[in-house]
């Protein structure tokens, strides 16, 4: 999803601010991010640029301004009997006790605290916690590298970064989790290339009795002095959390890459939101004014939420089976992070089939799988990779070109969960809702036993019908059709009746709604990379040190005469197999029969369903002791059933050969001397003739 900015900013053009960033300013590095001179400079750069902007004539008679719902509380008549202050209110004691005296300064010395106090505490501006009021409510330990901070109910922090987040008191929500004190410490991610992350002060479900519990909270992690200073901040309600920097195998893998360098880092049209030089900024984080909005629920999206969560925690017989369709940059996959969150709130899992071969989230790409969600989904795909219950290797990241293949995937994957399993489950799909991808839509409802049927649209029009249940009466699929009707029917009833399920449609409002991102990480190919060099950082160590090169890691050998090769999405001769598969991503599948040899290589004909268990870097094959030399991080007990490889389109990111440290001499796998002047050189595109049912009658 994307970044949605405040509507100040709304109509500047990005492109020329941009061009105009890139040649007046140099990249600002993450080391420097704190550094007060390049803050000063960078900041009196903007302020001249926009003294020097030409003034704009307004309009005499202003524009009619929409009422305002959220400020017609103070005009109904209601009357508060205690003043706000961010979101909490100032709370009173009966007793006259020295605790309840310096309780109601502390609670009331939240108004002196650099922070805004208004009836509309629903105002995100107003709840953002930045520029001074960061300095009242947060303290680090520099010994430790550790921030203690305060919130108050409907407060966020908005940020980019990695952080370690611990609950120490009262309850604070991320994308739909709520994390409360007592839990286990959650690890956030919010790189640059997805919409940044916000935290939420929740009302805490108990009230602190005195000042010495706060105190005795905070002792363990601040000096006295830094104590003294943030029990200003505390009232009955507030929420405290420790903020710890974090350094995961993944994080350390990704940032040994030039262009991965800055991940985590802000892009550069965030640069002037940044909030910098406050106690959250040497944790690896860096905080975000209120221009940078975060992520964006429309009502819709807010009353889908809720339905579903009622459902599932209401008494419905079997289990909820949640459909979730929509055109491609609608917000799919961000919408059902934050609703798997929020189920995880009141149940112990949620099942997930995958049915997104080009943008998966918990695989590399070209997978569709099946498993059971236990932990939060607190950043994108790439930081959360997993290994599902069950999974199988398509081999691309569209389905376009056998769509057969792809719904009897979906088909033996579904009948492999258990039909007892009560835990609601969660069906992702592809962005291709026209034509043959509309059709498959159709099929999947039909399929599986959908309950609720989910639909993302953006501007106000739905890009393909909406998928009801009347809808579907009469509606072609892939390989279905609806039940043919005869003139008897209108007198009878043989015809089958309609499918039960609820359809709920949601409008997406966010900025760059329907259009993909074009910032740095932001591209789908990107992504993709990103969630397949996570998967290969699992070969690192996790002790914490420098990070290993693949190449310097030790391979498995494998004979050739005890593991079948196949390709999935295309034909090649068997003279080519070795060429084509050597420094390749291969699919480590487990064939139904045993694989028999009469001495040499064994090749598939064609692409089985079969499982898989994982992924491997086939780096090399020594034809004259006949092995495969095998890089992957599957378990070896597990390696002992794979009897397959399957080599598909989803290819190696450039970076794992072309700037790995550590490489003397030529760089394998690579080349200078090509010529793209020659006749086929290049990417070879195939056209397949075929007109699709949306331009029928468009010629």
């Amino acid at each position: 999803m994307k970044v949605n900015k405040h509507a100040e900013v709304k109509h500047k053009s990005h492109k020329w601010k941009d061009a105009k960033g890139k040649r007046c300013r140099p990249p600002v590095s993450f080391s420097n991010v704190n550094s007060s001179p390049v803050v000063i400079s960078m900041v009196k750069e903007h302020q001249e640029s926009v003294r020097k902007k030409p003034s704009v004539k307004r309009l005499k008679n202003k524009v009619k301004s929409v009422s305002n719902h959220k400020n017609s509380s103070s005009e109904s008549g209601i009357k508060k009997t205690h003043a706000q202050a961010n979101g909490s209110s100032v709370f009173t004691m009966d007793n006259d006790s020295d605790d309840s005296q310096d309780w109601k300064e502390y609670s009331q010395s939240v108004h002196g605290n650099g922070m805004e106090t208004s009836d509309n505490t629903e105002d995100v501006r107003r709840g953002r916690l930045e520029g001074e009021a960061l300095h009242h409510c947060a303290q680090r330990d520099d010994r430790e590298n550790r921030t203690v901070l305060v919130m108050q109910k409907d407060q966020t922090l908005c940020f980019r970064g990695k952080c370690l987040l611990t609950c120490l008191y009262g309850r604070v929500e991320v994308m739909g989790f709520t994390i409360e004190e007592g839990q286990q410490s959650y690890s956030l991610f919010s790189p640059a290339s997805h919409c940044p992350l916000s935290i939420r002060g929740l009302e805490s479900i108990r009230a602190l009795e005195s000042r010495n519990e706060a105190s005795h909270i905070l002792q363990k992690y601040l000096p006295q002095a830094s104590r003294k200073k943030l029990l200003k901040s505390i009232t009955t309600n507030s929420s405290i959390i420790l903020l710890e920097p974090i350094e995961t195998p993944m994080t350390r893998f990704l940032s040994s890459f030039p262009d991965l360098s800055e991940l985590f880092n802000l892009p550069m049209t965030e640069l002037m939101s940044a909030v910098l030089d406050t106690p959250l900024n040497g944790l690896g984080m860096i905080p975000l004014d209120s221009y940078i909005e975060g992520l964006k629920m429309s009502k819709s999206y807010r009353h889908a939420l809720n339905t579903l969560v009622s459902v599932c925690k209401g008494d419905v017989d079997g289990c909820p089976v949640i459909l979730v369709c929509g055109t491609k940059n609608v917000g799919k996959s961000t919408f059902i992070r934050v609703l798997i969150n929020t189920l995880l709130n009141y149940t112990a899992s949620v099942d997930y089939l995958e049915g997104d071969l080009g943008q998966t989230e918990f695989t590399p790409a070209g997978c569709l799988s099946l498993l059971t969600v236990r932990e939060p989904l607190l950043g994108p795909p790439f930081t959360h990779q997993q290994t599902p219950d069950h999974m199988i290797y398509y081999g691309q990241s569209s389905c376009n070109s056998d769509l057969d293949r792809y719904m009897e995937s979906l088909k033996s994957l579904w009948c492999r969960r258990s039909q007892t399993r009560e835990a609601p489950i969660i069906i992702n799909t592809m962005g291709w809702v026209k034509g043959f991808g509309f059709k498959l839509l159709v099929d999947m409802i039909r399929f599986f036993p959908v309950s609720h049927v989910v639909q993302l649209s953006h501007s106000g029009v739905n890009q393909c019908p909406a998928l009801t249940p009347d809808f579907l009466r009469t509606a072609d699929g892939f390989q279905t059709h609806p039940p043919a009707q005869t003139a008897l029917d209108e007198f009878t009833e043989s015809h089958s009746p309609p499918r039960i399920y609820s359809h709920i449609s949601i409008q997406a409002e966010f900025q760059g709604v329907g259009s993909q991102g074009t910032a740095k990480h932001q591209r789908s190919n990107e992504q993709r990379n990103l969630s397949l060099l996570a998967y290969l950082s699992q070969l690192q160590c996790p002790d914490p040190g420098p990070v290993r090169p693949l190449h310097s890691l030790t391979p498995y050998q494998v004979p050739h005469t005890v593991i079948a090769l196949g390709v999935t999405h295309c034909d090649v001769v068997p003279s080519h197999m070795f060429h084509a598969s050597s420094g390749s991503l291969v699919g480590l599948c487990c064939l139904a029969e045993k694989v028999a040899s009469k001495g040499g290589p064994v090749f598939l004909s064609q692409a089985p369903i079969c499982p898989c268990v994982g992924f491997g870097l086939l780096r090399g094959i020594d034809m004259a002791r006949g092995l495969y030399f095998l890089l992957t991080p599957v378990d070896p007990s597990v390696l002992r059933k794979v009897n397959c490889l399957l080599l598909g389109a989803i290819s190696m990111p450039s970076c794992i050969f072309t700037t790995q440290p550590g490489i003397d001499g030529e760089m394998p796998y690579i080349t200078t001397d090509y010529s793209f002047d020659l006749t086929g050189a290049g990417k070879l595109r195939v056209f397949k003739g075929m007109t699709r049912p949306s331009q029928v009658g468009m010629q």
